[in-house]
């Protein structure tokens, strides 16, 4: 036996750093096929006017929700997004690689989280001042989509790493 040696370490050492890159690459691709399955739920479950909005055509709250990759700009009036920082709407993620920010709403479509959450009976200011709104019942579509998909995301990321840390160890 020999001592202070031990057999196969370079080997080891070798397989042991490419484990990062392979695992970022697939939880990567596991991200943005998660990420693609969670804005189509979304879209399905948001409710569509049949004649559309202030002259808008029907769909736009559905093709408002969308999904940004890495450090970005969201859309302006998106909802459901981190608060505004400084000037820009910027998502700040601590590895911009892998993450994935997911907002409905822009600058035409800035009813989302009211659509989601519902209004309470209100007294109208501004154009409408004095009148009356009865209030709107919630309509939620994208916070039951996301909990519809929040354990697979998990899961399909565990195992994107599991591969990639399978593939290497099997000199891949």
């Amino acid at each position: 036996m020999a001592r202070g040696r031990i057999i196969g370490l370079q080997s080891l050492q070798a397989k042991m750093k490419k484990i990062p890159q392979e695992a970022r690459s697939a939880i990567k691709q596991a991200l943005a096929e998660s990420a693609d399955d969670m804005v189509a739920t979304m879209k399905s479950l948001a409710p569509v006017s049949a004649t559309g909005s202030h002259g808008w055509p029907p769909g736009m709250l559905q093709d408002s929700i969308v999904a940004t990759f890495g450090d970005g700009e969201v859309p302006k009036y998106a909802a459901f997004r981190q608060k505004r920082r400084g000037s820009k709407r910027r998502i700040q993620a601590k590895d911009p690689d892998l993450s994935v920010t997911i907002t409905a709403g822009n600058d035409i479509v800035r009813y989302a989280h009211m659509v989601e959450f519902g209004t309470a009976p209100h007294t109208n200011g501004g154009k409408f001042a004095g009148t009356s709104h009865p209030g709107t019942a919630a309509q939620p579509f994208f916070y039951p989509g996301y909990r519809a998909h929040k354990k697979r995301v998990k899961a399909k990321v565990t195992r994107a790493i599991n591969r990639a840390a399978k593939k290497v160890a099997a000199g891949g």
